[in-house]
């Protein structure tokens, strides 16, 4: 199925559209500019440069994904002669993740990524880190406030819950009367929410289809199973199901082999390893995953490297680094599984 434009990308043709119709309207009458349309300030790419020194803060890689965020953050300060990178021990507990960062405060960092463990509890020591000269780059989980960061970039969960709908829907709009089921991640998480909220919206578009039930689970492949066990006991006959993450999806596909159940399609989230190796198969279940791409790090490195350079992105004119930049949270299956399996983590 054709991916679904990002909201960026639309923007971006519309602008299209609007720059063409304008050249169009002018004619030789009108006064010759000499300026450049863009400026001619360097962009950051792998030419070696000013040398900068990251300080990498994120918490506790308990889970696949935050591990591969750990990792992508590593390996692409590696591919950097100008970059060293000083990273912390992750922790979950906030005031250990505080303390690590006002180390590397200490320390005089040029540049500082952060994934908080908690965005609201770290707010304060993002804006020590701003106000002592740090540019800061917020990695996903955003501070409560804007003046915290020079730079956030992360995942789309809205999107990526929406996108999810998409795919389930177009895989079901033939059919009448079909039974969606959602295995959520955890409730007490605003990113939950936005993923549950984009699901539910996609499926708006779809009359046939409802979502008979829904069971949240704590992003581990014990919950999965048992929550997984719980919705193929209440819901005889289901048509499809989406999964919010990966990790807990392996304990999701115990469950329904137990169960011996494969009448429905199943749909996951974040973009693990073992996900792309069930698509590939195409043996069961699990017929695409959606992206929650901790590749996000690699990205957040990039742009800290820029910002301590005092260079622009690559690919756009503007002189600075944008202040936000979200992630298209692309699905993936037999399709087009081969592009994204060297990006699954484990």
């Amino acid at each position: 199925m054709p991916q679904i434009p990002s909201r960026r990308g639309l923007l971006f043709g519309g602008a299209a559209v609007g720059a063409t119709a304008f050249l169009a309207a002018c004619t030789s009458n009108e006064p010759k500019n000499d300026k450049p349309a863009v400026n001619d300030k360097p962009a950051a790419d792998n030419t070696p440069g000013k040398a900068v020194t990251i300080g990498f803060a994120g918490p506790q890689a308990d889970h696949g994904w935050l591990n591969a965020i750990n990792e992508n953050a590593k390996s692409r300060a590696k591919t950097y002669s100008d970059v060293t990178l000083e990273i912390t021990e992750g922790s979950n507990d906030t005031a250990a993740q505080i303390g690590q960062i006002e180390t590397l405060i200490n320390k005089k960092v040029d540049v500082l990524v952060i994934l908080p463990a908690d965005g609201k509890a770290l707010t304060q020591v993002g804006l020590k880190a701003m106000r002592a000269g740090i540019p800061v780059v917020n990695l996903d989980r955003v501070f409560n406030s804007p003046q915290a960061y020079r730079c956030w970039i992360g995942g789309d969960n809205y999107g990526m819950g929406f996108n999810a709908g998409q795919y389930i829907g177009e895989k079901l709009k033939g059919k009448s009367n079909a039974k969606v089921v959602e295995l959520a991640g955890l409730d007490n998480l605003e990113l939950t929410k936005q993923r549950t909220q984009g699901f539910d919206d996609a499926l708006k578009n779809y009359s046939n289809i409802t979502k008979v039930a829904r069971q949240a689970a704590e992003f581990t492949v014990e919950s999965g199973q048992s929550k997984m066990a719980q919705l193929l006991q209440a819901q005889k006959q289901i048509d499809a199901l989406w999964n919010h993450d990966d990790d807990q999806g392996v304990g999701a596909l115990r469950a329904i082999e137990q169960a011996g159940r494969d009448e429905f399609l199943m749909v996951g989230g974040a973009g693990a390893l073992s996900a792309f190796e069930e698509i590939k198969q195409d043996k069961g279940v699990l017929k695409a995953t959606v992206l929650y791409p901790p590749t996000m790090a690699a990205s957040a490195i990039d742009l800290a490297r820029a910002l301590g350079q005092g260079k622009g992105v690559s690919g756009m004119a503007e002189f600075e680094i944008p202040a936000s930049i979200t992630l298209y949270s692309a699905v993936v299956d037999k399709t087009n599984i081969d592009q994204y399996m060297p990006t699954g983590f484990k």
